[in-house]
């Protein structure tokens, strides 16, 4: 008996799985097939992509003898000849909910990766592991084409459904030639050039069996040009710091070149100069990893984020050149960016000087009020843009604000733990540099994460209970593992409790409310 071919596409928002799933039904329907399609919308961007069905019934109509075909609104497991997606993760989320097939199906997906929010909010590393989920999507489908359809899309100028199309039109999984393919493509009018351009690049990958490289971002360091302003202190940089970590030091400066200004980047630059002359004295074999650690971490914690850093960000020219880039617009194409922010007390707060600052926490404390104000602003018009020029225009203030005083002071409070425990034990001061991890993010991310670093630090470092620094420094990665395990703190209590601290009572205010009396 002929079943009917069932093509299974899972596509996030913008990236055309509707054009693609529309192209399909066109080029099947002109070479004379039955096909129907049907979609089914996702939850939400990054839990879960629209799915849209395709079943194609591989006779012609003109050899059906007049008898229609039945086809099916949904797929079934273990029943699907090809799976298009768009991204790694939706591949194996296929693969998870059984719509793949090894004795069936042909996979085809783009391997780059768009990180989900479970993934971004992690207080540790929350990135899935490419290689595995590549292995997955092999072992679980007959075969599978994998390479970059977003760079291919990139490169061409156009959406990733056109690549996509042309994967599948290359894998040969469907009995439908080339040229109707492109046929359907040109009928959809503007950018069908372009479109061409970005089917052909993938037949010619799937064509070729593609690729399982993953090309997801990397914890590497990038190269990037060095003004010509900043070439003489870069070099007095280089002759200060050994060359195992020249190129971590170097991008941490002009980090902080960027954030705030080369005064404070030689803030940075004297601090890890006290560690690295604290670890030679103690430096076996000529390794430096408590510097390290202290370099990577301390670039990152001085250049915390604040509304003067996103406003920045926000208002340069690359990045209105990097959202023209992603959303494939032409010379010509009007793009309106609309930015939707809501800051909150703390946000407020950041950027007031300390007193102030305080007064106004206490204020809103005892009347149960977070400030949090809506904002949308139209940055693509005169009057967003300057809002947020004006509002990126104050670094010069952040050195005096509340959250500037209280980052440093904190931070001088870990080098100075770091440099008491190198005095006692090379891997004590490891882990306690290594803790510098946890402090990252913004809003209720970065307060949990500091939160848990302080909590560390308050109690096993001086805890009288561990009587040796080798026990001292497990206890620490142990709290340290277990809080970037758990956001909420509760497993760092459980390692804390294992010696003998007594956990950390969570209260919550009771406001109190004035009853107003009906008639």
């Amino acid at each position: 008996m002929t079943e009917p071919l069932s093509i299974l596409i899972g596509a996030l928002g913008g990236e055309g799985g509707g054009v693609l799933a529309d192209w399909l039904t066109q080029t099947a329907a002109a070479c004379g097939y039955p096909v129907q399609r049907t979609s089914i919308p996702g939850v939400a961007q990054r839990t879960g992509a629209t799915s849209y069905y395709v079943e194609i019934f591989p006779v012609r109509r003109d050899q059906l003898g007049g008898k229609e075909v039945v086809l099916a609104l949904s797929p079934v497991p273990g029943k699907v000849d090809v799976m298009v997606a768009s991204e790694l993760l939706e591949a194996a989320r296929a693969v998870q909910n059984g719509m793949v097939s090894p004795m069936r199906t042909t996979l085809i997906a783009s391997n780059h990766r768009i990180f989900t929010v479970i993934e971004k909010s992690g207080m540790g590393d929350g990135r899935l592991d490419d290689d595995a989920l590549i292995e997955t999507l092999k072992r679980f489908s007959q075969r599978a084409v994998l390479f970059d359809m977003e760079a291919s899309a990139r490169e061409a100028g156009t959406v990733i459904s056109a690549v996509m199309l042309g994967a599948v039109a290359g894998s040969g999984a469907l009995p439908l030639p080339r040229s109707a393919f492109e046929d359907a493509i040109r009928t959809s009018g503007a950018g069908a050039e372009n479109s061409l351009k970005g089917f052909a690049a993938g037949f010619a990958a799937a064509e070729g069996g593609g690729s399982a490289k993953s090309t997801a971002p990397t914890a590497g360091l990038r190269a990037r040009p060095i003004p010509r302003k900043w070439q003489t202190a870069i070099g007095d940089l280089r002759r200060r710091f050994p060359e195992s970590l020249r190129a971590l030091i170097e991008e941490g400066y002009l980090r902080q070149i960027d954030y705030q200004n080369r005064r404070y980047a030689d803030i940075y630059a004297e601090r890890v100069q006290r560690v690295l002359n604290a670890e030679r004295v103690v430096a076996r074999n000529g390794e430096l990893p408590v510097t390290a650690a202290c370099a990577r971490f301390l670039a990152l914690w001085m250049s915390y984020e604040d509304v003067i850093r996103v406003a920045d960000l926000k208002s340069r020219a690359s990045r209105y050149r990097r959202v023209r880039t992603e959303i494939a617009a032409q010379p010509h194409d009007l793009v309106k960016v609309i930015e939707f922010m809501k800051p909150g007390l703390e946000e407020w707060c950041a950027v007031l000087p300390s007193g102030i600052a305080r007064r106004l926490r206490e204020w809103a404390r005892r009347r149960d009020h977070h400030f949090n104000i809506e904002l949308h602003i139209k940055t693509t018009s005169i009057h967003g843009a300057l809002l947020l020029y004006l509002l990126a225009s104050l670094r010069w203030w952040r050195p005096h604000t509340s959250r500037y005083a209280e980052e440093q002071r904190l931070i001088e409070r870990w080098l100075a733990v770091v440099l008491d425990a190198l005095r006692r034990s090379g891997e004590l001061a490891l882990e306690l540099a290594l803790c510098g991890r946890l402090i990252k993010g913004y809003g209720e991310t970065h307060a949990r994460g500091k939160a848990n670093f302080l909590r560390i630090l308050d109690t096993l470092y001086v805890t009288p209970a561990i009587h040796s620094d080798a026990e001292r420094a497990a206890a620490i990665r142990g709290a340290r593992e277990a809080a970037l395990a758990d956001p909420e703190g509760d497993k760092l209590e459980q390692s804390l409790a294992m010696h003998g601290i007594a956990p950390l009572i969570k209260t919550k205010p009771i406001v109190w409310h004035k009853h107003e009396r009906t008639a």
